[in-house]
């Protein structure tokens, strides 16, 4: 039987690596509230992502409510129609509405020329994401939040590994956060992780992750957004090899690039200054009736993509409308995600690739 090709499927590290990590857990009897793991794994992103007091989280969803709570946001959040629930969803938890702009029709990120026409007396961010690991155009956002007293958050849950002019994706904006799910690049299994510019609003951050309390003393209405020494564990035996997973996501990556050269779709456009990752192969075809088409060729072959990001989030059923954003609307009608993972062989990506074309 012909093994199936998923969109993803999770990097394992060594297990002999993993269980050794494991047994340092057993040893020590901490298997959670930031014991020896999880502080050296904190250690070892800050040198990986290049940041300062990187902030473990449960997983990326609650690294934005988190980050929504330290800087105290209320009102309205201009935001992307085009990432996943979590982007959109964390506002609404946390009693905020959220106010889409458009994107840009090549880098699939919020489109800051279409950012201000949205701001009003109750704006207060801009939460914007790296769409598939493509940085947003950081220096207008920047420049727009400081001639409005903006606070900016990041979604960088795709962005582990890409550095924009010289930066990690997670140093830019008043806080950046990442997912560490399984479907990621580098993973803890379940997880995600905060970075925040401003030491104190780090320092709230941390208090606002365990219950905001330190010992008896409690200061905030908290949560426990902790993650546990056995996710840590998996965190430090698969960032030893972050750089050969890496190299192979490249060379799938261009592969990819090469073998559906000349064909009638679209596919991600890197902005100058920008060492990608790799981490995503989205297509976009000529209209939605296509992309259906070579979704039902692909699956009768085994092949599964996904239709990532679907829908655009301003359709969501349980958000009001509130803006127009028909590039959104279409790039989700007609895109989709190859397969891409490591150990995916390119005989493998021969026949994604065979089967789009002949599709097509």
């Amino acid at each position: 039987m012909v093994e199936p090709i998923h969109v993803t499927r999770a990097f394992m590290p060594p297990i002999e690596e993993y269980n050794a990590l494991v047994a340092e857990v057993w040893a020590s009897g901490q298997l959670t509230n930031q014991g020896a793991l999880a502080l050296r794994l904190e250690a070892a992103l800050d040198h990986t992502l290049g940041a300062q007091g990187t902030l473990l989280a449960g997983n990326g969803t609650i690294a934005i409510q988190l980050a929504i709570k330290a800087l105290g946001l209320k009102g309205e959040v201009i935001t992307t129609p085009y990432s996943y629930a979590a982007t959109t969803t964390s506002l609404i938890w946390e009693g905020l509405t959220p106010v889409f702009a458009d994107i840009d029709p090549l880098t699939f990120c919020l489109d800051p020329a279409l950012i201000e026409e949205r701001i009003t007396t109750r704006t207060s961010a801009i939460l914007a994401t790296h769409v598939y690991g493509i940085p947003c155009d950081v220096e207008a956002i920047e420049a727009i939040a400081h001639a409005h007293h903006l606070k900016v958050i990041y979604d960088a849950a795709h962005g582990y590994g890409t550095t924009y002019k010289g930066r990690g994706l997670a140093t830019y904006g008043d806080i950046s956060t990442l997912s560490f799910h399984a479907t990621k690049l580098f993973h803890t299994a379940e997880g995600g992780a905060m970075v925040a510019r401003d030491p104190a609003v780090r320092d709230q951050l941390k208090l606002l992750r365990s219950f905001g309390h330190i010992g008896d003393e409690h200061f905030a209405a908290g949560v426990n957004g902790k993650n546990s020494e056995l996710h840590a564990a998996m965190g430090l035996a698969v960032l030893p090899h972050m750089r050969t997973v890496m190299e192979r996501r490249k060379e799938q990556w261009c592969a990819y690039a090469e073998m559906m050269r000349g064909a009638d779709l679209q596919v991600l456009t890197i902005p100058a200054g920008t060492e990608f990752n790799h981490a995503y192969f989205p297509i976009v075809l000529r209209d939605g009736g296509i992309r259906e088409h070579v979704a039902l060729a692909m699956n009768a072959q085994g092949i599964f993509p996904r239709r990532y990001f679907y829908p655009s989030l301003d359709r969501l059923p349980y958000v009001h409308p509130s803006g127009h954003c028909p590039i959104s609307n279409s790039v989700a009608e007609r895109v989709l995600c190859l397969p891409l993972y490591h150990p995916l062989s390119t005989n493998d990506q021969q026949l994604v690739v065979d089967v789009l074309l002949n599709a097509l």
